[in-house]
C-alpha cells in the first residue's frame, strides 16, 4: 500500500513543548497505563510504569487510567474485596502506588482510578455457610457489610437480602445493593478517600451498566471527581445504519442522565471503526452528514480508543484489525472526542513515534473534544474530514485525495493509508 513520504520529524515536538508549556490547548489525551498481563510483572507494575512516565508525557498525555488499586481475588483487580486494602494488589503496594501517583501529577498529568463497585467479592462465610460477609480492611474503616448488601435478584448469589437490582447482572460476584443507604454512604466515603489520601483526580467505572445512571450520579455529586468516564459496553447488532445509531443514544443518554463530569467510551466509534478500516470507509459518515459514533452527537462526552485491556492485550475480545490500527489512531486523535492511548500499542508494538506525530498535531492546531467535522468523502476505500478548518485527515487505501486538500495545507504526517495536512 502507497505510504507519504515525512516532510517533518522535530518540528512536531517543538510545537507540542511550547503548546504544553503556555497551555494554548484545553484538549484531553487519556493515556491506558496497563494492560491485561500487567498484573504479572515481576517487577511490580507501579514501578514499571513510573520510570515510563517521561515517555507517556512526551505524547502530550493529559490523563492516565491506572489499574483497580484494591485487593482482589483475581490478580487483574476486577473482583475486589477489601476495598481500602491498596497493599494486596498484584500491581504493587500503597506507596508505590502514591509515589506514582505523585510523579504523574510532577508531569501535570491526572491519575484516573479503575473503579469497580457493581460487585464485590466476600471474605468469609456467614452463619448459614453462604459466602456473604464483606470486610473492608484496614482499620476501623467501614465497609463491613453482609448479605443486605447484595441484590436480592442477584441469580447467582440468591442469598441477597437487599433491594432489587437497579442494572446488568454480573456472573463472577455478587451485585452491590447500591440503593442501600449505607452501601452508598461507605463507598462515598472510600471513593473521596481515593481522592484526598491516594491523590486520583477521576474514575473510570467498570462494568457501568450494572447500576442506574441515578446512582452514578449520586456517586459523582457526592465524591465531585475531576474527570469521569464509564464502561457502558453493548452490541452495535447488525444493522449498519440503525445498529449505530441505537447504540449511541444508549451512550448519549447515559452520560446525560450521569451528568457533571461523566463521559463514556465511545464504543459506537470503535466498533463503526474498525469495521470501516476494511474498505467500508462510508460507515464514518451518518446520514446526516456526521461522525457517526457518539462523536457525532456529543463529541464533549466521547472518549475514543481503538483497543483496551479487555478488547485488545491478551483477551482479544473485540480487537481493532492489527495492521490498521494507526488508520483508527489517525482519526480519534485528530477528530472530536477525547481520545485515548493504548500502552500495548505505545510501548509493546513501536508506535510510539508514529501517535506522538498525530498528537503533536492535535495540540498545535488545538482540536478539542467538541471541535467540528467536515466530512469531504466516505466512499468505500477512501474516508477525508476538515476538522476545525485547519487539520484534514485522509485515511483508506486509495492513495490519490482527488483534489480535496485545497491550496494552503501542508503534508504534517502520513505511514500506512492514512495521511495527515494542516492549514500553513
Amino acid at each position: 500500500m502507497a505510504s507519504y513520504p515525512l516532510l517533518t520529524f522535530f518540528l512536531p515536538f517543538l510545537f507540542l513543548f511550547i503548546a504544553r508549556l503556555f497551555n494554548v490547548s484545553d484538549a484531553q489525551l487519556l493515556f491506558q497505563g496497563f494492560n491485561w498481563e500487567s498484573s504479572k510483572n515481576p517487577q511490580g507494575w507501579y514501578r514499571v510504569l513510573k520510570n515510563l512516565v517521561p515517555q507517556i508525557a512526551e505524547a502530550g498525555v493529559t490523563h492516565v487510567w491506572l489499574p483497580p488499586p484494591s485487593q482482589s481475588v483475581s490478580p487483574e483487580g476486577y473482583l475486589p474485596g477489601r476495598y481500602y486494602d491498596l497493599n494486596a494488589s498484584k500491581y504493587g503496594n500503597e506507596r508505590e502506588l502514591t509515589d506514582l501517583i505523585r510523579t504523574f501529577q510532577a508531569s501535570n498529568i491526572k491519575c484516573i482510578a479503575d473503579v469497580v463497585i457493581n460487585h464485590r467479592t466476600a471474605s468469609r462465610k456467614d452463619r448459614r455457610g453462604v459466602w456473604a460477609v464483606f470486610s473492608g480492611g484496614k482499620g476501623d474503616r467501614s465497609l463491613n457489610w453482609g448479605p443486605w448488601a447484595i441484590c436480592k435478584d442477584d441469580v447467582e448469589y440468591s442469598d441477597g437480602t437487599g433491594n432489587y437490582d437497579t442494572g446488568d447482572g454480573y456472573g463472577p460476584a455478587p451485585d452491590i445493593d447500591h440503593l442501600n443507604p449505607r452501601v452508598q454512604r461507605d463507598l462515598t466515603q472510600w471513593l473521596v478517600w481515593l481522592k484526598t489520601q491516594v491523590g486520583f483526580d477521576g474514575w473510570r467505572l467498570d462494568f457501568a451498566k450494572g447500576y442506574s445512571t441515578a446512582i452514578t450520579r449520586g456517586y459523582i455529586q457526592r465524591a465531585t471527581p475531576q474527570f469521569v468516564v464509564g464502561e457502558v459496553w453493548s452490541s452495535l447488532g447488525s444493522d449498519p445504519i440503525q445498529g449505530p445509531e441505537a447504540h449511541r443514544r444508549e451512550l448519549d443518554n447515559w452520560v446525560k442522565e450521569a451528568g457533571g463530569v461523566a463521559t463514556a467510551f465511545d464504543f459506537t466509534t470503535k466498533g463503526v471503526l474498525q469495521s470501516a478500516v476494511t474498505d467500508e470507509l462510508w460507515r464514518l459518515k451518518d446520514p446526516q452528514g456526521r461522525p457517526a459514533g457518539l462523536i457525532g452527537i456529543s463529541p464533549e462526552k466521547a472518549v475514543t480508543f481503538i483497543d483496551n485491556h479487555d478488547t485488545g492485550s491478551t483477551q482479544k475480545n473485540w480487537p481493532f484489525p492489527p495492521d490498521k490500527v494507526m488508520q483508527g489512531y489517525a482519526y480519534i486523535l485528530t477528530h472530536p472526542g477525547i481520545p485515548s492511548i493504548f500502552y500495548d500499542h505505545y510501548f509493546d508494538w513501536g508506535l510510539a513515534k508514529e501517535i506522538k506525530m498525530l498528537s503533536g498535531i492535535r495540540a498545535r492546531n488545538e482540536i478539542k473534544p467538541q471541535s467540528s467535522v467536515e466530512i469531504l468523502a466516505a466512499e468505500r476505500d477512501i474516508y477525508v474530514a476538515k476538522i476545525d478548518g485547519k487539520v484534514i485527515t485522509k485515511i483508506g487505501s486509495r492513495y490519490d485525495v482527488g483534489g480535496l486538500v485545497p491550496p494552503g495545507f501542508c503534508l504534517a504526517t502520513s505511514g500506512k493509508d492514512y495521511a495527515v495536512w494542516e492549514k500553513i
